[in-house]
């Protein structure tokens, strides 16, 4: 799915953007930018999507997203009911690659940080010591001033880069350039209708219609934004959701599978061995035993 593409606003005098946020979700929009995002949830739970994977985020989570990679955090729906007790937290920083300079970038001592820019294009899951460490040094780039800020986050790209501690999250690598708007929009609505709608037996007559094509034409135009299918797309929505009902341990594999949307069990276990490569059962259990 191509999403949008979003400039974002330049601070005055400041070379990148450093921010605490408190607020009820992260919005719908998938979307973009020039920038390199470094995204740590504190508080909130829901699926993210990032370049072609789609995953549970939950708090305690740090990504670093390459330049011009798609990205957007969807919230569990407890997140847009205006409940007060439902509310995320994050620090978010946002950089060009050449914020600190170029000369920086092409000193000998600096030849790490090309390399993580790079690898950042894929997306990066921070985990271990790691993450500790650079959560700690967010909280401190949001409080800094001045040239503190700066330091803060030349500590924080320093770490990363030597670090072993950072996945790979999506398969392939896939950049976007700015589209039409009226692109954008359709396809964020097909993104927000599948979210809201996955439990039920979505068909492709309804979802053609949110995108004002026809049936043909609709799964042409999603193959080719999207490198999948639809059918392919809302599968992994449903195991996305499965998932997180799985680590919850609060029902039955059996009652998990209707709820994200599957018809039977068989089916279910299917694509979801498919999609993660494990039964509901064996990924319960990983992340049971890991907890």
């Amino acid at each position: 799915m191509k999403p949008l593409y979003r400039k974002l606003p330049a601070e005055l005098e400041s070379s990148f953007s450093a921010r605490h946020d408190i607020m009820p979700n992260f919005g719908n929009v998938w979307h973009y930018h020039a920038e390199l995002e470094l995204h740590y949830t504190i508080r909130g739970e829901g699926i993210r999507f990032i370049g072609d994977n789609i995953s549970q985020f939950a708090p305690d989570e740090i990504i670093l997203v390459g330049e011009k990679l798609s990205h957007a955090w969807r919230c569990k729906d407890e997140y847009f009911q205006n409940n007060p007790d439902y509310n995320i937290e994050a620090i978010v920083l946002q950089f060009l690659p050449e914020c600190l300079g170029k000369p920086l970038l092409q000193l000998p001592e600096s030849y790490l940080i090309p390399k993580l820019f790079e690898r950042a294009k894929s997306g990066l899951i921070v985990k271990g010591e790691t993450k500790r460490r650079v959560a700690d040094l967010m909280h401190d780039c949001v409080n800094e001033t001045g040239l503190g800020k700066v330091i803060s986050l030349l500590q924080i790209i320093k770490t990363l880069a030597e670090s072993d501690e950072c996945e790979a999250i999506v398969k392939t690598q896939t950049t976007f350039h700015q589209s039409n708007e009226a692109d954008n929009i359709r396809l964020n609505n097909i993104f927000n209708y599948t979210h809201t709608h996955y439990k039920n037996d979505i068909t492709l007559e309804e979802v053609a219609n949110i995108a004002n094509l026809s049936i043909t034409s609709f799964c042409r135009y999603f193959k080719m934004m999207t490198r999948k299918t639809y059918y392919d797309f809302l599968v992994e929505i449903r195991i996305s959701h499965a998932c997180r009902l799985l680590v919850e341990n609060k029902m039955p594999t059996e009652v998990i599978c209707f709820e994200c949307g599957f018809n039977n069990v068989s089916n279910f276990y299917r694509h979801f061995k498919k999609v993660m490569g494990l039964t509901p059962l064996e990924y319960k259990k990983r992340y049971l035993n890991r907890n």
